[in-house]
Parts: structure tokens; sequence; C-alpha cells
């Protein structure tokens, strides 16, 4: 919260989580953790720049059970020795066939899914009449992933559907490594052991080996009670590799764009190769990802995550992924922990409450804005700064001496406290320092292009109304919500928003005012720009939710 006398809490030292949560206070801990260790969490590794975690300090990750090692699968060739890294011989199955036939239910492994999800766009009545599910349990692979009708869920499974089919092999581990990759666990061993991965295969009849699946963004099932995820980087899945783990790497089994890796040291140190290349060239930068299909692009509840676009582009997170995962179960677990402080139902519910009646966001703030937003309507125009300042000097000292004024109570006559003149005069200071860092701020969001001329900030409580957006799918990921509740809190925080802004550039600009005003201290440095890059992005690119949802 602000304090009185306009100055804000200074920001903490330390590297800032890739995933940031616009939290209360800065994270000081370095990168926000993803997978992790298999056996401790000490490094972590949810960063597109590949972190390093160590090993186990065994070398031996902890399994329900040993998977034995097969004898018949084909012995690999080796690693290419220079050139692009490339998969050390197609992805065969041990009879030497490809694996494209989509494996039956009693195949596949056993996992609730539907990777088709929906092969074809909602009408906006049925897009608002139901929940945003990604993805319902099915029996057995669904018949459009059979046909030529199935569509990938976003562009990651676009990729690795376009490389398979084409037999780019090296394209298809390149499109891994820069992406996140998904592992089921059982929610009861994570909570009992946060800090552990377990890696629990399923027997491939086709294989006839024992397989670890693992799935991309896209083809994750909606949060359910269990089982829980995992997310780690292919060059994370290569270095904590065992010998007793599976022989094989099934990537999304069952689906049109499967493929199966054995994962002995020379195809391991492939992933590696592919996953160094990926950190050298991935730079941190916004991104605008979508679902295609198992998201809502068009209705209340798109509008609703809409409003936390800003901050899934800045995190380069899919903006319309109701059913979230986000960095895996621990890792947001982690996050809401780090960044607010929450490590229960009853925490997150009551920072959400908080968000939504936009009491999160300084006071001192909607006052100071508040009192010119009052002087715009009584003269119809611009509000020149000194008469600004004037009134707000005016205000308080009146606040003051009616603070100090008996009250008559149902328990009798109450004397208040009056404050000193000293307080006053600090919080008028205070105030008149708060108008010059929000002028400066508006004229730099002028040159910029974040604001029209002659247009101001009128509130920023569209900070909160954005951040309770994304704290309900933070919520759902980290288990301490339904996908119904996410859905409610994700549709109060558009309507709020809504009726308290007039565009979608003018609830931008008041959401990175109230950052701004929180963290950047007037150095317009990270916290500022990454906001203005993702606000041109969203304004501009014509897959935008901004560019194709109507404010009202």
């Amino acid at each position: 919260m602000g304090l009185w006398n306009g100055e804000e809490p200074a920001k903490q030292g330390g590297s800032e989580p890739e995933r940031t949560a616009d939290g209360p206070v800065r994270s000081v801990g370095g990168p926000a953790r993803g997978v992790g260790e298999r056996e401790t969490l000490a490094a972590r590794d949810a960063s597109a720049a590949e972190a390093d975690p160590p090993t186990a300090t065994d070398g031996t990750p902890p399994r329900h059970a040993p998977a034995p090692r097969p004898t018949d699968p084909a012995p690999p060739t080796d690693p290419h020795a220079a050139g692009d890294p490339a998969p050390p011989g197609d992805p065969r199955l041990p009879d030497d066939r490809q694996p494209s036939d989509a494996p039956t239910a009693a195949d596949s492994p056993s996992l609730a899914r539907d990777g088709a999800r929906q092969t074809r766009p909602q009408t906006d009545a049925q897009a608002d009449a139901q929940p945003r599910t990604q993805v319902a349990a099915r029996s057995q692979p669904p018949a459009e992933w059979q046909s030529s009708a199935w569509q990938p869920p976003s562009a990651i499974e676009q990729e690795l559907y376009d490389a398979k089919t084409r037999g780019d092999w090296a394209r298809y581990v390149t499109a891994l490594a820069h992406t996140p990759l998904f592992v089921a666990d059982s929610r009861e061993r994570v909570d009992a052991h946060p800090d552990t991965v377990v890696f629990t295969p399923y027997r491939d009849p086709r294989t006839r080996t024992d397989c670890l699946a693992v799935y991309t963004e896209g083809m994750l099932p909606a949060p359910a009670e269990d089982p829980v995820f995992h997310s780690g980087s292919l060059g994370w899945y290569a270095r904590v590799w065992g010998p007793k783990d599976p022989p094989w790497l099934a990537v999304n089994p069952g689906s049109p764009c499967e493929a199966y890796f054995p994962t002995t040291p020379s195809h391991r140190a492939v992933w590696q190769q592919h996953a160094d290349r990926a950190a050298a060239t991935d730079a941190p930068h916004p991104q605008l990802r979508a679902l295609i299909v198992g998201g809502p692009l068009r209705g209340p509840v798109a509008h609703g995550l809409a409003c936390g676009a800003l901050l899934s582009v800045n995190n380069a997170e899919l903006w319309n992924a109701m059913a979230y995962h986000g960095g895996g179960y621990t890792a947001e677990r982690d996050r809401l922990s780090e960044w607010w402080g929450i490590t229960s139902r009853a925490d997150w519910q009551r920072t959400l409450e908080l968000l939504l009646r936009a009491e999160m966001t300084s006071p001192v703030w909607e006052f100071t804005l508040g009192i010119r937003r009052s002087l715009a309507l009584d003269f119809a125009g611009a509000v020149d700064v000194d008469h600004w300042r004037q009134v707000a000097e005016r205000a308080l000292w009146h606040n003051a001496a009616e603070a100090a004024e008996p009250r008559i109570t149902p328990d009798g006559v109450t004397v208040a406290q009056p404050r000193s003149d000293a307080e006053v005069r600090s919080q008028v200071a205070g105030v008149r320092r708060l108008i010059g860092r929000i002028t400066r701020y508006e004229a730099r969001f002028r040159a910029d292009g974040l604001l029209a001329d002659g247009r101001f900030v009128r509130s920023v409580e569209a900070w909160d109304y954005g951040r309770a957006s994304n704290m309900a799918r933070w919520g759902l990921g980290a288990r301490y919500c339904t996908l119904s509740e996410a859905e409610q809190a994700v549709l109060r925080a558009g309507r709020l928003s809504q009726a308290n802004y007039r565009s979608w550039a003018d609830f931008s600009a008041a959401y990175i005012l109230g950052r701004c005003l929180h963290f950047d201290e007037e150095e317009f440095g990270d916290w500022y720009e990454e906001m203005v890059a993702a606000h041109r992005l969203l304004m501009s690119d014509p897959g935008s939710p901004w560019r194709n949802l109507p404010w009202k």
C-alpha cells in the first residue's frame, strides 16, 4: 500500500523472476521456479534462458518403482559431430516403424485429456454459455485426431505437426527446445515432497517398453485435483535423466503431433545441443500467445482475460488459457508465495477480493487522481498542475480538521485524536511530490504513444483489475480454486474494468501508471519499458484481443 506521505516503498535488490506476478513487493529470489531438481529445487528451470540446475546428489532420481530397461530397442546412431544439431536418427519405434498412428485408450498413458479439445471456433453464444475448459476427459483419442480436420491448439503444436509431417526431426527437436514440456505427478506426493519430481512411466505396446509422457502447453488437460504437472525444458530432461528412467520419451502421445525419442546418453546429448542453442538465441521479450482452440477468443470471459493481457504478454504466457497451468503446480505456488505471501486457499480468496475491490493500490494515489478528476469535471478541460496541487493541499488540511472533531457514535461521543501540523505538512509535501511524478509519467506516456494529447489517467484501479484477472488463473494453477471459481473472478474483473474505463487504451495507461508508481521510481527502466512493449504489441498486432474485442 502507498504511504500517506506520498512516498512508495523502495524496490528491493536482486533479480526479477522471469514470470512476474506484480505482487505487493518485488521478489528477490532469482528466476521463477519451474520444475527444478529431481531431488531438490535449489536451482530453478522455468526460464527460456535454460537455467542449469544441479543433478541429484546421488545421481539417481526418485521414482515409484525402477523401470526395467528393455533389450529390444534398436541401438541409436551417433549424434552429429558438427552443424545444426539433429536427432541421432529418426525417432523410430523398436520395430523400425514411425510412431504415427494414434494409440488406443488402452495404449495411452492414464491421463484424462482430449487433445482435440474444440476442432472449430465456438459461436459467441456457445462461448458465453459454458465454462472454458482447455481439455475434457475422453476414453479414446477423438476421431478428429485421425483426420485432416485436427487443428493444433497453439503455435507450438502447429510447429511440431508441420515438422513431423515433413519428417524434419531436427526442426521438431528445435521446437521442443523452445517450449516447456509438462510431466504429470501425483498431487499427494508433490504436496508431501514439493522439492522433488517423480517420473512415472507407462507401458506403450508399440515401443514394447516403458515411456515417459510429456506434453506441450496446448495439450494439457484442464487443471484438476489430481494429477498435477511440472514444467521443465528439454535441456532439463536431458540433464536429470537417470539410467533407470524410461528408454523412450513420448511427446504428446496419441495426438497427430506426437513423437517418440530414445533416451540413451547419445540422444540426450543431442537434446542438450538443441537446448544450449535455444538458450543462446532466446532473449526475453514480450510475446502475444493464444490458444486457437481450447481458449475463449470472444465473449465476456475473453474480455476479462484480456484485462490481464499486459502481464500475460510480458511473461509470454497464453493470454486466453482459462484452464491455466502456468509454469506448473509447484511454480505457481511458489509465484504466489514469493510475490504475494499466499500459501493457502484462504489467502488467495482474501487477496483476490481486495484486488476486485481495488483496495490493493495506494489510497493516496486514488485521492490525488480523484482531486484532478473532479476539477476536470468542474472546469470541463485540462487542469493546471499548480491548481491541482493547491486544491489537494486544501483538501488534506480540511480532512485533518474534520478528523479532529468529536463524533457521535452509538457508544456516545468519541473524542478524536487530532493530527499534528507537522504530520499534515508531511502529507501535503508527499502529495505534491506525487503530483509531480504523475505528470512526468503522463508526459512520457504521451511521448511514447500510451496517452493521446490532452488525455490523462483518471484512476489506477486498472492495475488491481488486471492483476485480479491474472490472480484468478494463478489460483487455479496452484489449485487454490476450481475452474468455475476462476472463471467467475475473471468475468467480474472484466465487468469492473468496463464500468470504470472507456477503452483499452484508457485501461492500459491506468494499469501501467499504477505499476510504475509502485515499482519504477521514475527510473523509466525495465518496469516501464516492458509495459510499453506489451502495450504496443496489444494495440497493434492483428491477432491481439484488444484489436478484436470491443471494449463494451
